[in-house]
């Protein structure tokens, strides 16, 4: 067993791992992106850029994070974040209901 190359791999697959930010942070982040578009006559691009760099993140994670809050603020077509919550509670409702269902009709096969 070659040690080292597994302790790299397993060091490279972490660092590949998305990470997670907190709201805060996004939230700074999309001001501060705002304010970079604000202050200079850049193109929405250019700013994400510079954004990205200055925080030390992806600039897809910062291009995610702004058309998310365009699409909560209805700026842009798409399923809102509490619209994506709904659907995903009553998904889990109907699978619950289907067990039910399951269940139900088991106990309908032993009582008859």
């Amino acid at each position: 067993m070659d040690r080292p190359r597994f302790c790299s791999d397993l060091y490279r697959r972490i660092e590949n791992m998305p990470r997670q930010y907190s709201p805060e942070f996004r939230q700074r982040a999309l001001r501060l992106l705002d304010t970079t578009m604000e202050a200079s006559e850049v193109s929405e691009f250019e700013a994400i850029k510079s954004v990205a760099g200055k925080l030390g993140i992806s600039e897809e994670s910062v291009r995610r994070w702004r058309r998310k809050a365009q699409v909560d603020a209805g700026e842009r077509p798409g399923t809102t974040s509490s619209e994506h919550a709904e659907i995903r509670r009553l998904k889990r409702e109907v699978a619950d209901l289907r067990r039910a269902n399951v269940i139900l009709g088991w106990v309908d096969c032993l009582g008859a």
